[in-house]
C-alpha cells in the first residue's frame, strides 16, 4: 500500500500505519490528516469523477487545481479513484484492506454492509484491521440512520441552545464545532485501538458520533444539569452572569473579551479601569449577589467600555496579568506573533492553510506532500498491489478506476 518511507516520514512517530481513508468534506479528511501530518500513509479513496466535494469549494490554490480548503485537510495523503459499487472495485478494496491498520470510513450505518464490508466481515476477514465510522448521530440509537450537518448535531445535543445572548435566539457558530471534535475523537479513538491491538493482536471498531462528540464538550454544563441545576443560554458565571466573564463592545465597534474569573484578577481589572468598588463582584461567581446589582454592574461596564477604542483598551491591559483580551477578527488573528511564532500555518501548494494537532519536541508533524489532484495515484497502487500493466489498463476501460 506505500513505497518505503524517506528517512524524514521515518522519523515521525506514525510511520508505518497504513490507512485507507472513504471520508471526505469535513470530519473524516480532518481526522485523517492529524494522522498524515504525524507520518502515517493515508490513501484517500475517492469516487471516480469529481470526488471529495471540497475539491470544488472556493477559493483556489494558486495553480487552480483545487479549493484550499481541500488542500489544507488532505496534504501528505495519496489519491485512488474508484468505483466501489463495481466488482473490480469491490475487489481492489479487498487487497487495500489486506495491507491496512485502519479503515476511516464515513457512510451511514449499513451502507459498508451492502458494499460487501460489513462490520461483521471485515473482522472476520482482517481481524488486525482497526475501523472508525464518522457518523451524525452513531452507529445505532434511533437517529441512526438520519442525516445531518454540524448545525443539526449541535442542535441535537443540546450545544447550540447554550450559544447566544440571554433573552436572544440560539447563535450559529461561524466554524464547525460538532465536525471538529468528531475528527479529534477519531483521531483519539483510533489510537487507543492501536494501543489495545498491541496488547491483544486484534483490530476493533471505533464509533464516533459527531453529536456524542458535540455533547463530550460540556463536561461541566452536563454534570450541572445532571444534578438537577439548569444550565441556560446566557446564565451562570460562565454564561454572562459574571461581570467578569464577559465580552464588551468597544467605541469602535469592536470588542474586548474580559474572562478575569479569579478575584485576583477581578481586582486588577477593576483598578485597571478605576472602578474599585466593584471588586467585590467577585462574589458574583458563588451566587453571593442579588441580580438587581448584577445588572447595574452589567450596565456600568458596558457604558464604560464602550468609552474607549479596542485599541485603547488593549494599550490599558497589555502590561496587566487580568486574562483580558482583544476580540481578534480571523484575518488578524492569522498575521498575529502567536500564529506565526507557533507555527500554526504551513504552506501548501502556495497556499497557508492549518498545522493542527499537537506540538512534539522531537517528532513534530510535517507538511511532506501537497494535497493529491483526484485518483494522481490511482495507478502507483495498482502497480503496488501487483496489478500488471494489462489488468490496470482493463480496470479504467471498465470504469473501475480514474
Amino acid at each position: 500500500m506505500g513505497s518505503e518511507a524517506t528517512d524524514n516520514e521515518a522519523a515521525l512517530p506514525l510511520s508505518g500505519l497504513r490507512v485507507l481513508d472513504l471520508t471526505q468534506l469535513l470530519p473524516g479528511p480532518y481526522a485523517s490528516l492529524v494522522l498524515a501530518d504525524f507520518g502515517a500513509e493515508v490513501v484517500k479513496l475517492e469516487a471516480r469523477g469529481i470526488g471529495d466535494p471540497a475539491r470544488m469549494l472556493p477559493p483556489f490554490v494558486p495553480d487552480g487545481r483545487h479549493g484550499v480548503v481541500f488542500e489544507a485537510l488532505n496534504r501528505n495523503k495519496r489519491s485512488v479513484a474508484i468505483d466501489l459499487k463495481s466488482e473490480g472495485g469491490r475487489e481492489l478494496l479487498a487487497r487495500l484492506l489486506e495491507r491496512a491498520d485502519v479503515l476511516l470510513e464515513g457512510f451511514r450505518p449499513g451502507v459498508l454492509a451492502r458494499l460487501g464490508f460489513g462490520l461483521e466481515e471485515l473482522a472476520r476477514r482482517y481481524p488486525r484491521l482497526i475501523v472508525c465510522s464518522v457518523t451524525g448521530y452513531g452507529q445505532r440509537g434511533p437517529l441512526a440512520s438520519r442525516a445531518g450537518h454540524d448545525i443539526d448535531y449541535l442542535a441535537v445535543s443540546g450545544a447550540l441552545s447554550l450559544i447566544g445572548e440571554r433573552d436572544g435566539p440560539p447563535v450559529l457558530p461561524a466554524f464547525q464545532i460538532a465536525d471538529a471534535a468528531g475528527a479529534w475523537q477519531a483521531v483519539t479513538g483510533i489510537l487507543l485501538a492501536l494501543r489495545a491491538r498491541e496488547r491483544t493482536g486484534r483490530g476493533q471498531h471505533v464509533d464516533v458520533s459527531l453529536t456524542d462528540a458535540a455533547f463530550a464538550l460540556m463536561p461541566m454544563q452536563l454534570a450541572q444539569a445532571a444534578a438537577g441545576e439548569p444550565v441556560r443560554r446566557g446564565r451562570g458565571p460562565l454564561g454572562g452572569e459574571h461581570p467578569g466573564y464577559r465580552v464588551y463592545r468597544t467605541a469602535d465597534g469592536e470588542a474586548i473579551a474580559v474572562g478575569a474569573l479569579e478575584p485576583k484578577f477581578w481586582e486588577r481589572v477593576c483598578r485597571a479601569i478605576g472602578r474599585e468598588d466593584l471588586v467585590g463582584l467577585s462574589a458574583a461567581l458563588y451566587g453571593g449577589l442579588p441580580p438587581h446589582e448584577l445588572e447595574r454592574a452589567h450596565a456600568e461596564l458596558e457604558a464604560l467600555f464602550a468609552g474607549r477604542t479596542r485599541a485603547a483598551w488593549q494599550a490599558v491591559f497589555e502590561a496587566i496579568d487580568a486574562c483580558v483580551e482583544p476580540v481578534r477578527e480571523l484575518d488578524e488573528a492569522i498575521e498575529s506573533e502567536h500564529v506565526e511564532q507557533r507555527g500554526l500555518l504551513v504552506e501548501s501548494a502556495g497556499a497557508r492553510v492549518p498545522l493542527p494537532g499537537p506540538r512534539l519536541s522531537e517528532t513534530p508533524a510535517r507538511a511532506r506532500r501537497a494535497a493529491p489532484a483526484h485518483g494522481a495515484d490511482t495507478e502507483e497502487l495498482l502497480a503496488e498491489l501487483g496489478y500488471s500493466p494489462e489488468q490496470r489498463a482493463r480496470l479504467r476501460r471498465e470504469g473501475v478506476v480514474d
